[in-house]
């Protein structure tokens, strides 16, 4: 998941710190290395974009991946409609603020599927890095609903949102939100 590298419109708790144009450099070549490092032909890549229109059409992103709109909503929408609109399968979402995904971090995460429902790996802030679905049958109604959103408990509620998974957790990552967070 990408947002358009604006200032002032992408990592603005990370701009308060270093400033609005600063942030936004930071996310646009933190994003850039991610993508260049988790491409793998064992996996499509997909960049679920906002805002829809900008993202749709921007040059910034590497044109031979595959874009979707956000869509309206809060972030569980926005995650739920990625999931949703993914091909038959296991998919997952990542966020694009963490400096340390790796392939083996997905790969890992998409082993773990194979015996569970659902897999999550956690943030140290209490959020997390990663969702993906086995997705062998429809998603559950309630994945998302109630989470609260940039705050410790946002993993604890993802996981209650959908009480009937099996949930596998995978490693720790640090996610960057402020200036502290930088490596």
């Amino acid at each position: 998941m990408v947002k358009e590298p604006r200032p002032g419109r992408v990592k603005t708790r990370l701009g308060r710190d270093i400033g609005m144009v600063a942030a936004a450099w930071w996310f646009r070549h933190q994003t850039r290395r991610l993508l260049r490092r988790l491409e793998d032909p064992r996996w499509e890549t997909v960049l679920a974009v906002a805002p829809d229109r900008e993202g749709l059409s921007s040059r910034i992103w590497p044109a031979h991946l595959r874009r979707i709109p956000q869509g309206a909503g809060d972030l569980g929408d926005r995650m739920a409609r990625a999931l949703r609109g993914a091909p038959p399968g296991p998919a997952m979402v990542i966020g694009a603020d963490i400096p340390g995904i790796t392939r083996p971090h997905i790969a890992r995460a998409f082993a773990a599927l194979g015996g569970h429902d659902a897999v999550i790996g956690p943030a140290p802030d209490g959020g997390y890095w990663l969702i993906g679905l086995k997705r062998t049958a429809a998603m559950p109604a309630g994945l998302f609903h109630g989470v609260r959103w940039s705050s410790a408990q946002a993993m604890a509620d993802t996981l209650a949102s959908a009480p009937g998974l099996r949930w596998a957790v995978v490693e720790t990552l640090h996610d960057v939100d402020t200036a502290d967070d930088l490596p």
